[in-house]
C-alpha cells in the first residue's frame, strides 16, 4: 500500500499577510486523513496581537474584533500547533501542506518571535520531515499545464472537492486529499516512500526557483531573487513581539493570499 492510502496529516494556516516571515497566525488546522477520509481534527483561533488587515479579513473572514474576543494568545497557538506536528513527524507520519514553504516558515517565525522551541528543537535537532507539498509535486509532474496553480485550481484539476477555500480545516483536508489524488494519477509518485519524496521535493523546489529566477531576470528584473529553500526558509533575527523586526504593526503585510493566482502570491513573497 502506497503512502497516499495511509495516514496523512493535513495542515493549514490562515494569516494576517503574505510574507511568512512577518505575518501572524489567525487560524490553524491539523487533520488526520487516511485513504481520503478524515479521522480527527484540531483547530485553533489565535489573537495575533496585531490588527488583521481588511483585505485579509475578506479572504478568511476573521476580523480583529473576533480574534481578540475569541482567540487564544498567539504564542499558545503557535506552541500547540508545533507540538502536534512534531508528534507526527517523530513517528514518521507525513505532514501535508499546500505551499508548505509558506506555512512552515510562518509557523517557525512565530515560534522564534515568542522564544519558543523550534520545530527542529522539538525533534531532537532533526529538520521537520517528511513533508508532502502537492503544490511542489504537481508543478513537477505536470509542469507544462497551463492555468493557475492555486489550491482551488489544482483541486479542480484532480477532482478534489474544496468545500470552503481559505477555511483552515477545509484547506488542510483538501491538501491531504489532493496529495493522494496526485499519487493516484502519477504512480511514480505513489511508489516513492515519504522520506525519498521529501528529499526529491527539496531538489524540485530548488530547480523550479532557479528556473523562475532566470525567467524573471530574462524579463528585465536583473535583481530578482527567488528563494529555493524548501520546506522551511531561513529566518532573520526576530525582534520582540510587536516590533517591526518581529512583524508587528509597522511591518504588517497584505492578506493571506498565497493561494492567489499570481506567482509572487503563491510564493508568499509579495504584497497583493
Amino acid at each position: 500500500m502506497g503512502w497516499h492510502r495511509q495516514l496523512l496529516i493535513g495542515f493549514d494556516l490562515e494569516t494576517t499577510g503574505t510574507d511568512p516571515r512577518q505575518a501572524r497566525i489567525v487560524t490553524g488546522a491539523v487533520i488526520e486523513v487516511r485513504d481520503g477520509e478524515p479521522l480527527g481534527r484540531r483547530e485553533w483561533l489565535a489573537d495575533p496581537g496585531v490588527e488583521i488587515p481588511a483585505d485579509a479579513v475578506a479572504v478568511h473572514g476573521i476580523s480583529s474584533e473576533r480574534a481578540a474576543a475569541e482567540g487564544r494568545p498567539a504564542d499558545q497557538v503557535a506552541d500547540a500547533i508545533a507540538g502536534v506536528l512534531a508528534s507526527y513527524w517523530a513517528t514518521g507520519v507525513p505532514v501535508v501542506a499546500y505551499n508548505a514553504a509558506f506555512d512552515l516558515t510562518l509557523l517557525s517565525a512565530e515560534l522564534r518571535r515568542y522564544g519558543l522551541p523550534s520545530l527542529s528543537d522539538r525533534l531532537g535537532g532533526i529538520p521537520p520531515a517528511p513533508v508532502i507539498d502537492p503544490y511542489t509535486i504537481d508543478r513537477r509532474v505536470d509542469r507544462y499545464r497551463r492555468g493557475k496553480r492555486n489550491l482551488q485550481a489544482v483541486c479542480d484539476e484532480y477532482g478534489v472537492v474544496l468545500d470552503a477555500a481559505h477555511d483552515a480545516c477545509a484547506d488542510a483536508l483538501a491538501a491531504a486529499r489532493l496529495a493522494s489524488a496526485i499519487a493516484e494519477r502519477h504512480p511514480k509518485i505513489a511508489y516513492l516512500g515519504p522520506a525519498e519524496l521529501h528529499r526529491r521535493q527539496v531538489r524540485w523546489y530548488a530547480e523550479w526557483a532557479a528556473d523562475f529566477q532566470s525567467f524573471l531576470r530574462g524579463k528585465g528584473d536583473a535583481g530578482a531573487v527567488v528563494d529555493g529553500t524548501w520546506p522551511l526558509r531561513e529566518l532573520p533575527d526576530a525582534g520582540p513581539p510587536g516590533s517591526a523586526a518581529a512583524g508587528g504593526r509597522a511591518a504588517r503585510g497584505g492578506p493571506s493570499g498565497r493561494r492567489g493566482s499570481s506567482l509572487l502570491e503563491q510564493l508568499g513573497e509579495g504584497a497583493p
